[in-house]
């Protein structure tokens, strides 16, 4: 009798973690596929030697890179400190864009959430202590979701795959702007652990990035 009380006790928490609300609900889901050969060169040779091109780099107090996450208790927030990043503008026009990560800079609402996510659980910073992402095509999207759809290489935990998300971008003669909120599902990238039976984990992460340069 016990093990069946057990059991409708934690299908009843299955019923409630999809039911939650979480700011995850309802945000674009990047598609993910196999890693490419970059195609797009971020260079001024490819389109002669009269293109302007301006290579600059991200703003770290203008910029963020951050993720929310969910369980059957509810969100965390969180993101990360210490990250670098470069932008290229080609005659005006978005060429691409890349930053690389250092994960041991994790932060989150839980001082003990930011010691697990720093483990072999997750990140382990210890061994992966660098997360990246480089564009290999960037087009006009003009969707409900963004300007544009950004393709690109993105490493976690030594695992690369190619995402592609939608992204509002916006470029003057004195400022790159790009940002976004998509998913991802984080065991595409080996980050596997499920949680507790009693506060399972969700497998979709929320990226939040708003990258500046000037």
């Amino acid at each position: 009798m016990k093990s069946i009380f057990a059991t409708l006790g934690f299908a009843g928490l299955i019923v409630f973690a999809v039911a939650c609300d979480s700011e995850i609900d309802g945000r674009p889901a990047a598609e993910v596929n196999e890693p490419v050969v970059q195609e797009q060169t971020q260079g001024a040779e490819s389109d002669g030697d009269d293109a302007e091109v301006r290579e600059v780099e991200f703003n770290g107090e203008t910029s963020s890179i951050e993720w929310v996450g969910a369980k059957v208790t509810g969100d965390h927030d969180g993101g990360f400190e210490d990250w670098t990043g470069t932008a290229v503008v080609r005659d005006g026009v978005l060429h691409g864009l890349s930053f690389e990560v250092d994960t041991r800079s994790i932060w989150s609402d839980s001082d003990r959430l930011t010691g697990h996510l720093k483990s072999d659980d997750f990140f382990d910073v210890e061994k992966y202590p660098e997360a990246s992402f480089e564009s290999t095509g960037i087009e006009e999207y003009g969707g409900e979701d963004g300007t544009h759809r950004v393709t690109g290489n993105f490493t976690i935990r030594g695992v690369t795959k190619s995402v592609t998300f939608p992204a509002t971008i916006e470029i003057d003669d004195d400022a790159v702007r790009a940002s976004t909120e998509f998913t991802i599902e984080r065991t595409d990238f080996g980050i596997n652990y499920k949680g507790q039976p009693d506060d399972l984990i969700r497998e979709q992460v929320l990226l939040k990035i708003a990258l500046e340069a000037s």
